[in-house]
């Protein structure tokens, strides 16, 4: 017999009983709202499926849907099941609150307790894709609800079936068709329906959060954009400001994926948001290393100054977190340039990796079954510099985003105490 889902989240959480003060642990980060209403909506959402489902605040007044309290080691695995069941978003990740965080639980409303049957939302749906058999609809919904789980299925009048998204307010619903059309998001022939045009609900889904159409706001500078977009894993391109294909095709994923607004503008404020949120919860913070006179924005809370030898300054793991970086820096151009990446490939901080040379710059990238390791390194006024980032495997997304956020801001301060110093091969 297969135990539903909700009892396996059950098991593993570490509070004890509803309305108990819960004992502090890991979380599974679902999603964060910054609007309190729709905070409490989501939550209920995800109450209905899961046990254990707990609110928390966030930086600049945002609200994180969670799965928690969980044993630090029982979270991950617990995430990654939960992901290959298609059961939580793959953005999802594991955190760990600081501590006196309030956790405040969801769901514990007595079952038995009568409630108010609201009539169905007002609002406008989007119809998709139509298929004259329904086993064509039903597989059509399956595959639409990898990107949409909120579709839902219809009758139509004519005997047809429909595969529609809804309801969703009317303003919101003519701004995200031809946006999501656009993208390829959503077939180019999808329309707007009223649910009286689409019959009988077979499969009726729930409302998706579709951004109403605010006020258009500007564009901050390309650079920044880049940035940003680059942290939120859509844009692997150059950050040099300009205009381009591939600009633009990452804000239209960012669009497309956050649903957060229509606008750019507005899209690009939210996730500048949400990036300046997730780096105080990474605990990040300017690390000045006197050794080789680079300032980097790091991961602090993960990291601990080890020793400095030679052209490397050495930051190892912080109670037990898996990661570290390595400052690098000495007089010299290209060729020193790869006498340093040389070095990291043989010790092994990046395993079996790939590697991009260009004139000035090199990058290595590469994983094994323990680390990701990455590095990068430029030739810059006269010196071979960069940095090596060594972060554990089972943390994939949150590597990516740090990795964006050091590559960003490594600059010099200064002319280091080892300036002169060669590499040399560490035992």
């Amino acid at each position: 017999m297969t135990t539903p889902l909700r009892y396996v989240v059950g098991l593993v959480l570490a509070g004890s009983m509803p309305g108990a003060a819960l004992a502090q642990g890991a979380v599974i980060r679902l999603e964060a709202k910054r609007d309190p209403q729709a905070a409490a909506q989501a939550a209920q959402g995800w109450a209905d499926r899961f046990d254990g489902v707990v609110t928390l605040p966030l930086p600049g007044g945002w609200t994180g849907i969670a799965i928690g309290p969980l044993p630090e080691d029982r979270a991950e695995p617990l995430l990654e099941q939960l992901k290959q069941a298609r059961k939580v978003p793959q953005d999802a990740f594991v955190s760990t609150p600081a501590p006196g965080t309030a956790l405040t639980p969801v769901g514990d409303a007595d079952p038995a307790a009568p409630q108010a049957v609201a009539p169905p939302p007002p609002g406008i749906y989007l119809r998709l894709e139509s298929f004259q058999a329904e086993p064509e609809a039903r597989a059509a919904l399956a595959r639409i609800r990898a990107g949409f789980p909120e579709a839902g299925l219809w009758r139509l009048p004519d005997g047809w079936f429909a595969v529609a998204l809804g309801p969703v307010a009317d303003d919101a619903a003519a701004a995200s068709l031809p946006v999501l059309a656009d993208a390829d998001v959503i077939p180019d022939d999808a329309m707007l329906a009223r649910a009286a045009d689409l019959g009988q609900a077979l499969d009726a889904g729930s409302a998706p959060e579709l951004p109403v159409p605010g006020a258009p706001e500007p564009l901050p500078p390309l650079d920044q954009v880049q940035r940003a977009l680059r942290w939120a894993g859509h844009y692997d391109g150059q950050i040099d400001g300009k205009d381009g294909p591939r600009t633009r095709a990452a804000i239209q994923a960012e669009i497309t994926q956050a649903r957060a607004s229509t606008d750019p503008g507005t899209a690009l404020r939210l996730l500048a948001e949400r990036r300046a949120a997730w780096a105080e919860e990474q605990g990040l913070a300017p690390l000045v290393d006197q050794a080789t006179g680079l300032t980097v924005t790091a991961p602090m809370r993960a990291l601990t100054f080890d020793r400095a030898e030679r052209a490397l300054s050495i930051y190892g793991p912080r109670d037990g977190s898996g990661a570290a970086l390595i400052l690098f820096s000495q007089p010299g151009g290209q060729q020193e340039l790869l006498d340093l990446a040389g070095l990291v490939t043989a010790l092994g901080w990046v395993p079996q990796p790939d590697r991009v040379v260009k004139p000035g710059h090199v990058t290595l990238q590469g994983a094994n079954d323990v680390h990701i390791g990455a590095a990068e390194g430029w030739v810059r006024e006269g010196r071979a510099e960069g940095y090596v980032l060594i972060w554990p495997a089972s943390d994939a997304d949150t590597q990516t985003r740090l990795q964006a956020e050091i590559s960003d801001s490594l600059t010099r301060h200064g002319p280091g105490a080892n300036a002169g110093a060669a590499p040399t091969a560490l035992p």
